[in-house]
């Protein structure tokens, strides 16, 4: 309890300083979901996120069952500004096919990244900078777990990258090959208790025959100071693969730097039928330092000043109402 107390006067106290910053005390994964969140990870931070899974495709029409094992990864790194992020993510698989329309069953394997993309993402909005402004009240839980509609005002960030894609790759259409761009939106509402909706609109592989539009929607709720569990949904349209698919699962905050998570994909067709299981891991290298306050010191080292000047005050106090006794009696 005194440690959540800690939290909280740490909290609120960050919102009230005037050099804000998208740095938080504990690590911010995109992960357990595929959405990429409209923060950064704040400046000098350096963040592994990383996720083995096991991925199950059964399609109805070419006779296939494909049994894949990959990992999705991405390295970020908070650059220059705390709205600005650079990273690089991918996912390497390896697939066994199995063809089930002859008489003696074929198979064939292959392995490969289905993507790899370098990239930077920049808060272009950010309705929380001035969350000072609207200090949290101290005296109302209700108060400060009810709805509000500034609520429904989302942070925005836009994302540009470029994609790079071997010859010949199993996980691409024909003829794709070497660099393309992606381009991305994204937004996310914070709402009370806990609650937190993310949204991803995204162009990729842009001028190719494999040019994709897909949106993700990722809703996530915190049940406790280290669990959280989400929903999402993933709807992606091109020429050479079309899918609706669902995720949902859980997240573990192991320490501030480190997270686990685990997450289940599916879909609702047969061409092909999807199933896969994640588990992950988020990792941080916390290098940031705050930026200082009007009086010169960090927010850290002014936050430990007030806390001990309270203390030092109460001792006063303390000093003077025995003095007043022993004078009175």
């Amino acid at each position: 309890m005194k440690a959540l107390k800690t939290y909280l006067f740490v909290g609120i106290f960050l919102c009230t300083v005037s050099a804000f910053s998208q740095y938080t005390e504990v690590i911010n994964s995109n992960r357990p979901g595929v959405s990429k969140s409209a923060f950064a990870v704040g400046t000098n931070v350096v963040q592994f996120e990383i996720g083995p899974y096991m991925l199950n495709e059964d399609h109805s029409l070419r006779k296939t069952e494909d049994r894949s094992f990959g990992a999705d990864f991405s390295v970020r790194y908070g650059l220059l500004w705390p709205q600005l992020e650079i990273n690089l993510e991918g996912a390497f698989q390896s697939t066994k096919r199995t063809y089930t329309n002859s008489i003696t069953d074929f198979e064939e394997k292959y392995s490969n990244f289905k993507t790899l993309t370098l990239g930077a993402k920049y808060l272009v909005y950010d309705p929380y900078k001035n969350a000072g402004e609207d200090k949290p009240n101290i005296y109302s839980w209700k108060a400060n777990h009810s709805f509000k509609w500034s609520d429904l005002i989302p942070a925005v960030s836009v994302y540009a990258g470029a994609n790079y894609d071997t010859k010949d790759n199993p996980y691409t259409a024909p003829g794709i090959e070497g660099f393309s761009p992606k381009v991305m939106v994204a937004t996310q509402n914070n709402f009370a208790s806990g609650w937190v909706f993310v949204t991803n609109f995204m162009l990729d592989r842009i001028g190719t025959d494999q040019s994709d539009f897909s949106y993700i929607l990722t809703l996530t709720k915190s049940i406790s100071d280290q669990w959280v569990l989400f929903g999402e949904t993933q709807g992606i349209s091109s020429d050479f693969y079309a899918d609706n698919l669902i995720r949902f699962g859980g997240a573990y905050l192991w320490s501030r730097n480190f997270q686990l998570d685990t997450a289940l994909t599916f879909n609702t067709k047969d061409t092909p039928s999807v199933f896969g299981v994640t588990l992950g891991a988020s990792y941080r290298l916390d290098f940031h330092k705050d930026k200082k306050t009007d009086n010169g010191t960090s927010v850290e080292d002014e936050l430990e000043r007030q806390e001990n000047a309270k203390g030092n005050n109460r001792k006063k106090r303390k000093k003077r109402s025995k003095s007043i006794d022993v004078d009175f009696d």
